[in-house]
């Protein structure tokens, strides 16, 4: 697995991601993975969960939904996730989207569900919940950290803890 935390603050949204890819319980394949993308001339950003493969069609997906919406985010992740709950090929696909623009910051699950956080941080992925409670316990007591600061950080505490995240963590901000 991996983890995928993503923070809004003071109007600017970051979202960050270790690069480990592993096999099995057992085998790190890869500690470099980019599992964060801009998408749609740059002007959404996503980072995934799950198998490469899926999340990779998933990305295809949401990049298609984009354009029959103009880029509007929110109505593109609504849209994939109800064909994600309808098609049979969707249905099999193990993996999770984080995606944000410059006014959304969405999970999107094959459960057909586009998660707008309460708290403006959202998370997925093995150290998801280890990184989310990090960030909001940062969002809360820090005054010091922009978004970027403190989604990097989040998932570098979830690599202290679980042992499919690796400190190879890579940023991404609008």
């Amino acid at each position: 697995m991996t983890t995928i935390a993503a923070v809004r603050k003071d109007g600017h949204t970051a979202i960050a991601g270790d690069g480990q890819v592993t096999a099995g319980e057992k085998t790190i394949m890869k500690g470099s993975a980019m599992k964060i993308r801009r998408i749609y001339n740059d002007q959404v950003v996503i980072g995934f969960a799950g198998g490469v493969a899926d999340a990779i069609t998933l990305q295809e997906w949401l990049e298609k939904k984009l354009e029959l919406f103009q880029g509007n985010l929110r109505r593109a992740a609504v849209a994939l996730a109800q064909d994600w709950r309808k098609d049979p090929t969707l249905q099999k696909l193990e993996a999770m989207l984080i995606a944000m623009d410059k006014d959304d910051l969405l999970l999107i699950s094959g459960n057909g569900e586009v998660i707008d956080p309460d708290e403006d941080v959202v998370a997925i992925g093995s150290g998801g919940n280890f990184a989310q409670a990090a960030a909001v316990a940062m969002l809360r007591h820090s005054t010091g950290m922009d978004a970027a600061e403190i989604a990097k950080e989040a998932v570098g505490i979830a690599s202290t803890i679980d042992i499919f995240t690796n400190q190879n963590i890579h940023v991404e901000s609008l």
